[in-house]
């Protein structure tokens, strides 16, 4: 399959970025300072308000976490990667730990809340014990691109589609450092996109979807950048079914442009 990046032009959609991107000027890519705690499980969290249910345990290995309503921006920053580092030099080592948003938390003494063994990870060796016992940790964080090396975005038939009345599905595995804010649906060999409309979190869906075999295009913003990416290709059947999931055939791997250089020049999360 071949994937198309195209920059945006159509008005209305420009219109629409005007109301979606000046939350991506907050500067992602900059470090931040924040507080970490979490939950008494072990076990990757499995379920949540992106609606990965138990394939978030796949993602990034199970290192995955609930965000602050900033972060998770009402289903928006499901999927993005962060890399969290906790402050403390005599416990914690340099590079931290890297996560994946995979829900929404309703503490507001954090930004993230992670599994036990998750939060563990930051430590350095023979100290996570040590730092299990603080509880909550101070911690900086910043925005990473997010990295599946072979693997496609993929697309998942949500428990909630009803055939062939109802289509709503979810991304998975989306590389690189964007926001996914649009998904339209074409019967292939057609130029009869149709929108689709977030229903929450990773989950977009539609009455009354093509029939046929069918291509899908999702709109990508970049900090002050959007563009169009699609398969080439049809990405679901015609006889699509709940809890399948279909390989897209594309990745995306952009980075955000964003007015932030000063923090570009800070790579702290690289150090090991």
């Amino acid at each position: 399959m071949i994937m198309e990046s195209k920059t945006l032009c159509c008005a209305g959609w420009i219109l629409m970025l005007m109301f979606i991107l000046p939350t991506a000027f907050c500067c992602d890519r900059c470090l931040h300072k924040s507080k970490v705690s979490y939950t008494s499980s072990s076990q990757p969290v499995n379920a949540g308000a992106c609606g990965y249910e138990s394939l978030a345990g796949t993602l990034n290995s199970g290192d995955v976490a609930t965000a602050s309503a900033k972060i998770y921006r009402e289903g928006v920053g499901c999927g993005g990667c962060y890399q969290i580092r906790c402050t403390d030099p005599a416990i914690c080592s340099k590079s931290g730990v890297k996560v994946v948003v995979s829900d929404l938390t309703q503490n507001n003494q954090t930004d993230f809340v992670l599994s036990t063994r998750t939060f563990s990870k930051m430590a350095q060796p023979t100290k996570s014990s040590q730092l299990i016992k603080m509880g909550l940790v101070d911690t900086e964080y910043k925005r990473i691109p997010c990295e599946y090396p072979g693997k496609n975005m993929t697309v998942k038939i949500d428990k909630m589609s009803n055939y062939p009345y109802f289509l709503a599905v979810q991304f998975l595995y989306q590389g690189g450092q964007t926001d996914i804010t649009g998904v339209e649906v074409a019967q292939v060999g057609t130029s009869n996109w149709k929108f689709m409309t977030r229903n929450y979190g990773a989950v977009w869906s539609m009455q009354q979807p093509p029939e046929g075999p069918m291509s899908l295009r999702v709109l990508v913003t970049s900090g002050y950048d959007g563009f169009w990416v699609w398969a080439k290709t049809a990405v679901l059947p015609s006889n699509w079914k709940v809890g399948s999931v279909y390989d897209s055939g594309v990745q995306i791997k952009e980075i955000a442009q964003e007015g932030c250089s000063p923090c570009d020049s800070q790579d702290w999360y690289l150090l090991q």
